[in-house]
């Protein structure tokens, strides 16, 4: 009994073993480069050198772009996103769920095949849609109505980038977390509404509320990691629109924009560093209270 418990303990360390040699080559240590980055200063040229936690200290009371436009455009943009791309999920899949079997192959296919693009092919896309001159499907739709008199900058405007950003994100939400949802909906067991309605449940309101929700919690966790995972990702949407890093007066930059204008542009290493942390925290955070929310107690 010993042999045996120990040959299937050595056939699972096989089986784990080539992706937990992956996972801490390209997860673990570089999470703990750039958090040892991030005490340095570091200029890609020169070797790291130790200045403790002033990176961090610059960035929450120096940085006024930091503080005044990327965290706050961060939120915003996180909190409409996040929340309406993961509640638009749960709605869809739980409306492909009522339909017959073929129909909702085919419409599970459309909704899902956005998130499979790349995001410079949704940018050019969308950018058709968008574009400045006359001939932008909005601007002439807009400008044959009547309801403007001139073109609209609808991605270099400040005040219209942000919008045209969150409307892209949303349409490119439906990714593996919808999925995911529409596998845990349709492999509710029938009985358990049968059983509802015979204990008083009167309409479908109630019956996603007390038997669809709570039969389908691990991937209503699934679907919240990888909404709020995406959401943060997703900064690479407005330098595609605006064509600048930064963005037109910061309106559209989010931390992601941030670490690459500080890694990439300027080549301070150990400040983008600190940013990365820091983005790294907010999303523990964020995934920690859906754990709380949704997870069964035993994480």
């Amino acid at each position: 009994m010993f042999r045996r418990n120990r040959k299937d303990d050595l056939n699972a360390y096989i089986f784990v073993g080539p992706f937990l040699i992956l996972f801490v080559i390209f997860i673990v240590l570089p999470v703990i480069a750039a958090i040892l980055l991030s005490f340095t200063y570091f200029n890609t040229i020169e070797a790291p050198k130790f200045i403790g936690l002033k990176n961090y200290i610059n960035l929450f009371t120096q940085d006024d772009i930091f503080m005044l436009h990327v965290l706050p455009n961060t939120f915003k943009f996180a909190l409409i996103t996040g929340p309406g791309g993961y509640l638009l999920s749960f709605w869809l899949a739980w409306m492909l769920a009522q339909v017959a079997k073929n129909a909702r192959s085919v419409f599970t296919l459309a909704i899902y095949s956005p998130s499979m693009t790349a995001s410079v092919a949704m940018a050019v896309v969308w950018l058709v849609l968008f574009s400045g001159d006359r001939t932008g499907y909005l601007n002439s739709f807009l400008l044959k109505i009547g309801f403007i008199n001139s073109p609209i900058q609808w991605t270099q405007d400040p005040s219209f980038l942000m919008p045209a950003m969150i409307i892209i994100t949303l349409w490119n939400s439906m990714g593996v977390g919808f999925l995911a949802m529409l596998a845990g909906i349709l492999n509710i067991n029938p009985e358990l509404y049968e059983a509802g309605y015979i204990d008083g449940i009167k309409n479908r309101l109630y019956e996603v509320y007390y038997i669809t929700i709570p039969s389908m919690k691990p991937q209503m966790l699934f679907g919240a990691v990888m909404s709020i995972v995406g959401t943060f990702q997703a900064g690479a949407i407005g330098v595609q629109l605006s064509g600048s890093n930064p963005t037109p007066q910061y309106a559209g930059q989010l931390i992601i924009n941030h670490i690459e204008d500080y890694g990439f542009i300027r080549y301070e290493m150990g400040y983008a560093s600190a940013i990365s942390v820091v983005l790294l925290i907010i999303v523990y955070s964020v995934s920690k209270f859906f754990w709380r929310l949704f997870g069964e107690g035993d994480e």
